[in-house]
């Protein structure tokens, strides 16, 4: 499995993934912790995060897969969210909450 494979795998195999620097145990910069915080303001505890620091060949072929240049990158049902500055756009319109959790469960 090449790294595309491998990232399109990922995307599409979980219902909420993040790409980012560090875990969301330890984030490895400010962007990164910014978004898990806003994920689990909106009630997503159980999300896929992707460690790019661990895989050299992840962090250039995400950046690739989407055309996006910067990580974090949140997807949700497979299709890329954007970025740390749009997830907190969406967060303060509530979008983002509708978006990860449709049913309004929390």
């Amino acid at each position: 499995m090449n790294t595309h494979e491998k990232i399109h795998a990922q995307v599409n195999g979980n219902a909420v993934v993040l790409y980012m620097k560090g875990t969301p145990q330890f984030p490895q910069c400010g962007f990164s912790g910014a978004t898990v915080q806003i994920l689990k303001a909106c009630g997503v505890h159980n999300f896929a995060a992707v460690d790019v620091l661990a895989d050299p060949e992840i962090r250039t072929g995400i950046k690739a897969y989407a055309n996006w240049p910067t990580i974090p990158q949140l997807y949700v049902n497979g299709e890329l969210v954007g970025g740390a500055d749009i997830v907190r756009e969406m967060y303060e319109s509530g979008e983002l909450k509708t978006l990860v959790n449709p049913s309004g469960a929390s």
